[in-house]
């Protein structure tokens, strides 16, 4: 029984650390308990983490801009540059220099499906550079069509649609 008892209390302990849980509650005080001595309390219940949002599934596309220039600043802007012109600091001694998404010329002549192959399987999967890398383990396809929406927001001149 001891035993059982260790690692249940084990068990919850590493669930809150991993959980990121500071051993601090919200909750006021509970009064002592009322019984025997001999008798120990049963254990705090661990609060259970509130699940993640889950993004919309149908969602229209200036929904998607937004949402891809979230996942394209925390991914992309660090060599693309926020705005997809101007280099970021992670583009500093490549070789070549990171694509600019705000160079419509260019941009506008791809495909969607080209894009959204160059950000999922990286450069090399269409004969750029191997140093683009391939975020296809890190956003779901979901969200590599929401970056594609935002790419395309950043043309100047403005893309034009598909043709």
């Amino acid at each position: 029984m001891r035993m059982i008892r260790f690692t249940l209390c084990t068990a919850i302990a590493w669930s809150a650390l991993a959980c990121g849980d500071s051993g601090e509650t919200t909750a006021p005080p509970m009064p002592p308990a009322a019984a025997p001595a001999e008798t120990p309390a049963p254990p705090a219940a661990t609060p259970v983490p509130a699940a993640p949002a889950a993004e919309p599934t149908a969602a229209t596309p200036g929904d998607a801009v937004a949402r891809g220039a979230a996942h394209y600043k925390m991914l992309c802007a660090t060599c693309h540059g926020e705005d997809g012109c101007t280099p970021g600091p992670g583009a500093a001694g490549l070789d070549p220099q990171p694509a600019h998404h705000c160079d419509g010329n260019y941009m506008n002549a791809l495909s969607d499906e080209h894009i959204f192959k160059v950000i999922k399987e990286g450069g090399a999967s269409v004969g750029k550079s191997p140093l683009m890398a391939a975020w296809g383990g890190a956003l779901t396809d979901d969200q590599i069509h929401d970056v594609v929406a935002f790419v395309r927001s950043l043309a100047k001149p403005p893309y034009p649609g598909k043709k």
